[in-house]
């Protein structure tokens, strides 16, 4: 049977959004020979939070219907707002009001793309769900060219990144199953953008010129401290700002660089406080080879669990301050005021610690310096929110973070690191950051990544991935 016959006989589900990428995916589908049709994810009611009004769905519904309907294929509309409210938004008022920063794309793409919309799929008869991510899958091949089973004996899948080193989306896609991968299908993975809005053009869809979506995925672009106070209540606390000389004096801190220090290789001068950048345009490793660590791995190996979870540990910030009174005016009125501290100074108030999360600059609506002022940390159970002055401050910089050993998850449980084993890999904690040189250390308290150059704003929720060549290999949420 040629591949044109096997296709034939595949019936394939598109999740058509409305979008330009979904759009082209569908249309490849149709010209390969698929047994296409098109499936319109409605995920969200309350519009309250959102900027654009209330028929932003209906706007993409009305789009991708009309695609559907220009490509020639079946079009189907199925309400997951249940579903999604239960399994990510939920979730996301959970983390937020714990201190974290969740990440809702990940999620919805293993709870609902993979996993709910996949079943309603398979009813209408899928054999496969095809999205419009810019990320490729191939099956794992043996030396002889033939595929390599996994446990159950099906075949084994890998993600790499996307063609395009400006929109690789596999961080989306980070936490899925091989079970799940067994069923995706990404048709522009191994095409570029430009290539991408040509191919619409040239087919005349409606979605062509569509501005890429912003924002939480299927919510659209929210005012995010207005979304969460649809659960999570308003309390005034203090924010804090954190002066230099407060890392001077902090053991904690002190012992992480000189411990970094007796780490590196002779000669090698480390890279302490993350350099700030804009967002960058390539996000892949684009061929280039992985660098040298700057450490002596065989002593990083030889590191104790008590030493890497010190490494790990954010600083934590402890500053008190005293009152005392004095007289004002002419009238001598008695009052009363914070003395100065050499280590910060309160310098405003807030409307909640769960609103904010590390390395955030909006919102703070704090003037008098000359520099940007930072979040670089929140105490929830105290409301505190804690800030430094400028892009190179100390406290928006860390070198280590762990993952606890319930939460690491290998896409291949043939290439997972047993306790014991070390690995280089890049990196990414955020979506939009270019690929990290890293060092993996898998121990029975967790897995730590231990980053060439101290990274800017790692955030306890957010998803750290990491990657060889160009393979994605596993993910975690970060711990703290």
């Amino acid at each position: 049977m040629d591949k044109m016959e096997d296709r034939k006989r595949k019936k394939v589900c598109i999740g058509l959004s409305g979008g330009v990428d979904s759009s082209v995916a569908a249309l490849l589908l149709k010209e390969q020979g698929y047994d296409v049709f098109a499936m319109f994810m409605q995920n969200w009611h309350e519009a309250d939070a959102t900027l654009h009004g209330d028929c932003e769905w209906e706007e993409d519904r009305f789009v991708a219907e009309m695609v559907a309907r220009k490509i020639g294929i079946p079009f189907y509309f199925v309400d997951l707002s249940k579903e999604y409210r239960k399994r990510v938004v939920d979730y996301m008022f959970d983390e937020y009001a714990r201190g974290r920063t969740p990440n809702p794309d990940v999620l919805c793409n293993r709870e609902i793309k993979f996993d709910a919309f996949l079943r309603i799929a398979e009813k209408y008869g899928a054999d496969l769900v095809a999205t419009g991510h810019y990320c490729r899958k191939e099956p794992v091949l043996d030396a002889s060219g033939q595929p390599v089973p996994g446990g159950d004996g099906t075949p084994l899948y890998r993600i790499l990144e996307g063609s395009d080193p400006n929109k690789d989306q596999t961080y989306f896609l980070c936490q899925l199953t091989q079970a799940q991968l067994a069923k995706a299908l990404f048709p522009i993975g191994d095409i570029r953008k430009p290539e991408v809005r040509r191919l619409a053009k040239e087919a005349d869809l409606p979605s062509a010129e569509k501005k890429d979506s912003q924002g939480i995925c299927f919510v659209g672009k929210v005012d995010l401290p207005t979304f969460l106070k649809q659960k999570l209540t308003s309390v005034e606390g203090d924010v804090i700002e954190v002066y230099d000389a407060y890392y001077q004096e902090n053991p904690h801190y002190q012992e992480q660089v000189s411990l970094l220090y007796s780490l590196a290789r002779p000669g090698m001068e480390l890279q302490l406080i993350a350099p700030y950048a804009p967002e960058e345009k390539v996000l892949t490793s684009d061929g280039k080879p992985l660098g040298e660590s700057p450490y002596e791995l065989e002593k990083v190996a030889a590191l104790s669990d008590a030493a890497l979870e010190m490494l790990a540990d954010p600083v934590s910030y402890d500053i008190r301050f005293e009152t005392e009174t004095y007289r004002s005016g002419k009238k001598h009125i008695r009052k009363t005021r914070y003395k100065e501290n050499p280590f910060g100074k309160i310098i405003g108030r807030h409307e909640g610690a769960q609103f904010y999360t590390i390395g955030q600059r909006k919102g703070l609506n704090i003037g008098g310096h000359k520099e940007s002022l930072f979040v670089i940390a929140t105490d929830i159970p105290a409301n505190i929110i804690y800030v430094g002055e400028g892009h190179h401050h100390k406290g928006l910089s860390r070198n280590c973070l762990r993952i606890s050993p319930e939460e690491i998850h290998w896409i291949r449980e043939d290439l997972a690191m047993a306790p014991g084993d070390i690995r280089r890999c890049r990196v990414r904690i955020r979506y939009r950051q270019p690929l990290q040189g890293a060092t993996l250390l898998r121990r029975e308290s967790g897995l730590y990544l231990l980053f060439d150059q101290a990274q800017r704003g790692i955030t306890a929720g957010q998803f750290a991935v990491w990657y060889d060549g160009d393979e994605m290999l596993g993910s975690g949420p970060i711990a703290r």
